[in-house]
């Protein structure tokens, strides 16, 4: 498998050592009709792809399964599961610098999407709604739109 990583940070000629902190996510790819599932949650003034944050001891897969059980009350299979990359940007609403990796998979789900109490909307989003997303999800739609899998 070849790893995609994507990366909107440059180098600065600033050849200091600096600890950057990276924030470890995982995100559901679910596209329909060139269209990309996205969330919002209360409080949060953009959509985000589904997933986050795996917890101690977790895999890829465990963690992303747990999320999208937990934000949308289907299971994913496990058996399904495809690696589409995994991008990296400024973290939305964190001070600057702190960064968030998000790992990305596909795979077929079971079960009637239906938000869970922390989810305050469930939206189908096209590239042209990239102003209502983070940054990262924006690198995500990038890459989706230059494979032709989302309009």
């Amino acid at each position: 498998m070849t790893t995609k990583n994507y990366n909107t940070e440059t180098d600065h000629d600033n050849h200091q050592s600096t600890q950057q902190t990276i924030i470890d996510k995982l995100a559901w790819i679910e596209l329909q009709n060139k269209s990309i599932l996205s969330t919002k949650s209360y409080g949060k003034d953009k959509y985000y792809i589904p997933g986050g944050k795996r917890e101690t001891g977790e895999t890829d897969e465990q963690a992303l399964i747990r999320e999208i059980e937990e934000e949308l009350n289907v299971m994913v299979d496990k058996s399904t599961l495809n690696y589409i990359g995994t991008f990296e940007a400024q973290a939305h609403s964190h001070a600057e610098g702190i960064m968030v990796k998000m790992t990305c998979y596909s795979g077929q789900y079971s079960g009637e999407l239906k938000a869970s109490s922390e989810i305050e909307e469930i939206k189908w989003l096209h590239y042209s709604d990239k102003d209502k997303i983070s940054e990262v999800d924006k690198l995500i739609f990038d890459y989706l739109h230059q494979n032709n899998l989302l309009d």
